[in-house]
């Protein structure tokens, strides 16, 4: 045996770094490592903590339950001070990291398995397309936690044996809402155990996505959101900020950026969770590609009288242009994973004061982070947020301020 090695840091993935560059899966930063040949023997130091789920470290919904919340929360800064710092970028001011707690998540995707006449329900294993059968789970509110056992019996009777279904669940003010995928509703029998199901459990809705479309099956009430007192009727299987925590330091942090303007434009905007918070104080012009979204956004705006307008288009293929966005005070850009190249090269080439990036990738964020810099903006403040508790996902705000603006 070898002579223990110690763990420095976590990489990308939530993997242990030794002094010697070696990864060790499960380590954690101040562990010890001793290599034997193919074994390796982790000795805990005083950031490694036991994981509170029996799943892990099967279930890929989590890597990181045996770091320290202090750890985590160093990880989550570390993430995206490297991602920065490999475009040359250092904020002048980091805030500390808004970390959601347990059992917050109120949005999930799962996917659902029928084999040998057995349903699974679950997450994938990690690096794995195998279903983990989840039996408990730390992350999810109770309320969609309780509807897995439900869930699976009701899908146990309806997938073929061999075959599979996506499920969707959301936790809004009305209750959940449930969204099946790949789940045939062609029989009155099949129709019957869904409304059933949705019936029994109290469901704010339950739909159906097919080969046509999404299909409302049971609709008790409608699943309603309020973002800043004005309710939103969500679409199936919307985007949401995961937990309530995170959306509530996202939005903190974005209203803290743009203080004081008066014109502002939500690019990327979907249902509103910096637009109608943003509109208590400014007029808002809220873009988007996803039409179910603005929509639902443009119509709690009317009906409460907020000074909102909006506008469907793709900001991928027709960004708003350095004239379009020149009567703007700020600008808040919330882009997907794939981040905003394009919105950013046309954002650097305006005379925008403040422009506010909210991101869930750390790499696109520096890669966006970078054109604006070099188009004359300086990153003077950034807020880490850790709604993904347990997982290597990141999610970040950033207030860029023109030079001599």
């Amino acid at each position: 045996m070898s002579e223990p090695i110690e763990i420095v840091r976590l990489a990308a993935r939530g993997d242990g770094v030794t002094t010697d560059g070696r990864f060790v899966l499960g380590a954690a930063v101040g562990d010890r490592v001793i290599f034997g040949g193919a074994a390796v023997q982790i000795l805990p130091g005083p950031g490694h903590v036991v994981p509170v789920c029996r799943h892990f470290p099967d279930c890929g919904g989590c890597q990181l339950q045996h770091i320290s919340d202090e750890g985590y929360a160093e990880f989550a800064v570390d993430r995206i001070a490297k991602a920065l710092a490999g475009v040359g970028i250092v904020p002048q001011w980091v805030a500390p990291v808004a970390l959601s707690p347990p059992r917050s998540r109120r949005r999930a995707s799962l996917r659902a398995v029928k084999k040998a006449g057995k349903l699974a329900l679950g997450f994938n294993a990690e690096a794995s397309h195998r279903i983990v059968d989840i039996q408990q789970c730390e992350v999810l509110i109770p309320e969609l936690f309780a509807l897995i056992a439900p869930l699976r019996m009701l899908l146990g009777a309806l997938v073929a044996d061999g075959q599979g279904a996506g499920v969707t669940l959301t936790f809004s003010d009305t209750g959940v809402d449930v969204l099946l995928s790949n789940i045939a509703a062609d029989t009155l029998k099949r129709i019957e155990k869904l409304t059933d199901f949705a019936a029994a459990h109290d469901v704010a809705r339950l739909s159906i996505e097919g080969p046509y479309g999404i299909e409302t099956m049971f609709e008790a009430r409608p699943p309603v959101l309020a973002m800043a007192g004005v309710p939103v009727l969500l679409p199936p299987a919307p985007f949401l900020q995961p937990t309530r925590e995170g959306e509530a330091a996202l939005v903190a942090a974005v209203l803290s950026a743009v203080a004081g303007a008066s014109r502002v434009a939500d690019l990327f905007c979907g249902l509103g969770t910096f637009a109608l918070p943003l509109s208590t104080h400014a007029k808002v012009l809220g873009v988007d590609a996803a039409g179910p979204a603005v929509a639902a956004l443009a119509a709690a705006a009317r009906q409460h009288a907020r000074t909102l307008i909006t506008a469907h288009r793709d900001l991928f293929r027709r960004p708003l242009t350095a004239a379009e966005l020149a009567p703007f005070d700020a600008v808040v850009f919330d882009p997907p994973r794939a981040g905003g190249q394009s919105q950013a090269a046309m954002l650097a080439a305006s005379k925008v004061p403040t422009v506010v990036a909210v991101s869930c990738n750390p790499s696109t964020f520096a890669r966006d982070a970078r054109t604006l810099v070099e188009g004359g903006y300086t990153l003077t403040r950034l807020w880490p947020v850790a709604q993904f508790r347990w997982s290597t996902h990141v999610e970040l705000v950033a207030a860029f301020v023109r030079q001599g603006a």
